[in-house]
C-alpha cells in the first residue's frame, strides 16, 4: 500500500510557474512508476507526465511538452512536476499516481495505476 499526498498548487497568472510535489508513504517508492494526471469538471482525467522508478526515462503528453518537467527524488520518496509557461488551459486538479504494474511511463491509462493522491488545485488566470 502506498499513500500519496500532493502539494504546491495555487493560483498563478499565465506565463507563471508552479512546482507540484507528491510525497509517498513508503520507502519502496523507488519501485513504482509515478504519473501525473489532471482533471477539470466535466472532463475525463487526462495523462500529463510519468517517470520510471529510477528516474531515467520520462514521458509527456503533447500539450505540456517543453513546458513541464517531471522528476523524482527517491531518497525523499517524492516526485515533482515543474510547470513553466503556464496557460489558462492548464487549470485543473492535478493528481499524482503510483503504479507497479506498468512496464513503461508511456502507458498513459489512468487504470494502469494502483494508488492515487487526493489532488491539488492549479488555477491559471489570463
Amino acid at each position: 500500500q502506498v499513500q500519496l499526498v500532493e502539494s504546491g498548487g495555487g493560483l498563478v497568472q499565465a506565463g507563471g510557474s508552479l512546482r507540484l510535489s507528491c510525497l509517498a508513504s513508503r520507502r519502496t517508492f523507488k519501485n513504482y512508476i509515478i504519473g501525473w494526471f489532471r482533471q477539470t469538471p466535466g472532463k475525463e482525467r487526462e495523462f500529463v507526465a510519468a517517470v520510471t522508478g529510477n528516474g531515467d526515462t520520462t514521458y509527456y503528453a503533447d500539450p505540456v511538452k517543453g513546458r513541464f518537467t517531471i522528476s523524482r527524488d527517491n531518497a525523499k520518496s517524492t516526485s515533482y512536476l515543474q510547470m513553466n509557461s503556464l496557460k489558462p488551459e492548464d487549470t485543473a486538479v492535478y493528481y499524482c499516481a503510483a503504479g507497479f504494474r506498468l512496464s513503461s511511463p508511456s502507458d498513459t491509462a489512468s487504470s494502469s495505476y494502483d494508488y492515487w493522491g487526493q489532488g491539488t488545485q492549479v488555477a491559471v488566470s489570463s
